[in-house]
């Protein structure tokens, strides 16, 4: 089931430029960074691997690497782009319902866009507040306004999974 709210897009990018960002975020060039939590710190026996491109209104680490995608998207302003790794469990775990921009009022929180971009094809999951769900499929591309709560899971079947989260304001 899913929501008119969330556009999903598969094949988003052409396969060439596909292979070349799955090969560098999945490879071990790519400087993982830990978080204790994930939606909150110290969340208990929850943890992943974070990577911000972008944060605080400057590029951080190896933005290039995302540009087919920002060309496609088009955002007029970049609040955030994070790359986040959870490893594999023994169960599928959901996290906690949350947008990803905090301490904005929800009228400002309106106005930008959030896109999910899946790195790599797991069991893993996105899930909405309105029961809605997006599974992980390599080269998938999800935009809904940044307001709608969602949470993240782990996966079983794969060793890790990774996303790349995108927060905007949109033409």
């Amino acid at each position: 089931m899913t929501d008119e709210n969330i556009k999903i897009e598969d094949d988003f990018l052409d396969q060439r430029e596909f292979v070349k960002l799955q090969t560098f975020m999945m490879g071990n060039n790519v400087p993982w960074h830990y978080l204790d939590g994930i939606e909150y710190p110290n969340e208990v026996n929850k943890f992943q691997f974070i990577l911000y491109f972008y944060k605080d209104n400057a590029p951080l680490y190896f933005c290039e690497i995302l540009d087919p995608i920002l060309k496609i998207i088009e955002p007029i302003s970049l609040w955030s782009i994070k790359a986040n790794l959870l490893t594999k469990t023994s169960n599928i775990i959901e996290n906690t319902f949350h947008t990803d921009i905090v301490g904005l009022s929800e009228e400002k929180i309106k106005s930008f866009t959030t896109s999910i971009f899946y790195v790599n094809t797991n069991n893993g999951y996105t899930k909405f507040e309105n029961d809605s769900i997006v599974e992980s499929v390599a080269n998938r591309m999800i935009t809904f306004p940044t307001n709608l709560k969602h949470k993240g899971t782990s996966c079983t079947d794969q060793k890790t999974r990774v996303v790349i989260n995108f927060n905007y304001f949109s033409k």
